[in-house]
């Protein structure tokens, strides 16, 4: 099933639930799919569906750190409920030690011995990660162990 249908009956459910805000951030999940899918004058791949969800994500991450740093705690707890809902939808993330195994294994597969380097590295890793990590902590590891 893919993300877009797996989506769509969620929604119903948290409809006949009456669970209002995981009904919410689901249908704020397909609107982020539709406008894009209206940008793109096609239906989206499941890739990108994901890049959509990944995007979501992070805005909601950071929206987080702005709330906790102005003691907005009443709106960080629903932030982190509409993280929570979010992230059931995207892959399990990777752990700081398979993250820098799998840059390893691409530093090694691309020949890669200098920070000069870094572009190769980045170009082969980024699509593996995809949804499963966040391109800066990516940026960091390789970083470390090329430099």
């Amino acid at each position: 099933m893919s993300l877009t249908q797996r989506l769509e009956q969620d929604m119903k459910a948290a409809m006949k639930n009456k669970d209002k805000a995981k009904l919410g951030v689901i249908r704020m999940l397909r609107s982020a799919i539709k406008n894009m899918e209206i940008e793109r004058g096609r239906p989206l791949e499941e890739d990108e569906v994901l890049d959509v969800l990944a995007r979501e994500l992070k805005q909601r991450k950071e929206s987080l750190q702005e709330f906790e740093k102005a003691g907005r705690s009443e709106l960080a707890e629903k932030v982190k409920a509409e993280i929570a809902v979010v992230e059931t939808y995207l892959p399990a993330p990777l752990s700081q030690e398979e993250l820098r195994e799998l840059a390893r294994q691409v530093i090694d597969e691309v020949g890669a011995s200098t920070p000069a380097d870094m572009g190769k590295v980045m170009k082969e890793i980024i699509p593996r990660v995809k949804g499963r990590a966040d391109g800066k902590e990516v940026n960091r590891i390789v970083r470390q162990l090329l430099g």
